[in-house]
């Protein structure tokens, strides 16, 4: 696997390449914010998540990326696909994934993309199985993190601008109290499945170089026991624009889709939330589809790890 010192950098637009414009396609559905404005929002709590705004789901075709899976390079279309076998065979024991699985990805990590070190700061479950059991049971004091939740609705990055900056400098200052500082740094995922393949709803990632800001919005975490409702939902919130928020985009036709079909729990896949050096491919939108391309798929339950890699 090449590391970020030696892929092939192109972030000024995907061009037409031959041997991707062969690949299977996927027909699927997208979900994008609307046209319009809009009080852009995403609650979250046990089990479920809510956006405000009106959202629409586009036709796309999703490329089947897995038959030329060492064709993609992080810096170049903002994430690659990886192969680890983990020490870890049940990926619903919490204390195994706090205890093992944290210190695997950060350095998994470290090796795929070249970085001095990296810190692991999350993970969570996501499935396709029915959660509504879950969602009845009441909570208080969720934190979302550790838990089990639906796969993502929407086209988005986890994090905007701001958060990107903060959850970095967080998280070195935690992890690496002693350290020399950073150059550089990449807040990423890495996601991998552990339910047996076909998937039903798989991870979509979007080439990087085939979006832009002009499409794009912020839209703030608010992690809850309980949902509001009504007027409640939007209304005005101090500092809104300086609180955690992710990046959600709207519907342009040059957006390029891709899948794994088939992965498998030794397949990982490592994609950009944001790069601090803007001169590569620095984010990478990414959401579930509805699989309908191939038989007899089975529910999907993925496991993904939220991180920071450093450069120092």
């Amino acid at each position: 696997m090449a590391t970020l010192a030696n892929q092939a950098v192109a972030a000024d637009g995907a061009r037409p390449d031959p041997v991707e414009e062969a690949a299977r396609c996927a027909p699927a559905l997208i979900r994008y914010l609307g046209p319009g404005d809009h009080v852009t929002r995403r609650y979250v709590s046990r089990g479920a998540e809510i956006n405000t705004g009106e959202y629409l789901d586009y036709p796309a075709r999703v490329r089947d990326g897995m038959p030329i899976r060492d064709h993609f390079a992080l810096d170049t279309h903002g994430f690659v696909l990886g192969r680890h076998a983990s020490a870890i065979t049940d990926f619903t024991d919490k204390g195994a994934i706090d205890a093992v699985y944290m210190r695997e990805v950060e350095e998994l990590v470290t090796r795929l993309t070249g970085a001095s070190r990296t810190a692991a700061q999350g993970w969570m479950i996501r499935t396709s199985a029915d959660l509504s059991a879950q969602v009845a049971e009441k909570v208080e004091g969720y934190v979302h993190s550790g838990g089990i939740q639906p796969p993502a609705g929407e086209a988005h990055v986890d994090y905007n601008e701001i958060t990107g900056q903060r959850a970095a400098q967080r998280m070195y200052a935690q992890a690496f109290p002693d350290g020399p500082g950073y150059k550089r740094y990449i807040c990423m995922s890495l996601w991998r499945t552990f339910s047996p393949g076909p998937q039903d709803w798989p991870l979509a990632v979007c080439d990087g170089r085939t979006v832009q800001d002009e499409e794009t919005a912020s839209n703030t975490l608010f992690v809850v026991d309980e949902f509001p409702v009504g007027d409640a939902l939007v209304a005005p919130v101090e500092n809104e624009d300086q609180m955690i928020a992710a990046t959600i985009f709207r519907h342009r036709e040059r957006h390029r889709w891709w899948y794994f079909s088939n992965m498998s729990a030794e397949d990982v896949l490592l994609f950009k939330f944001q790069d601090s050096d803007l001169a590569v491919t620095w984010r990478c939108p990414h959401t579930a589809f509805h699989d309908t391309s191939l038989p007899d798929t089975k529910t999907r339950s993925s496991i993904e790890v939220r991180c920071v890699a450093f450069f120092e």
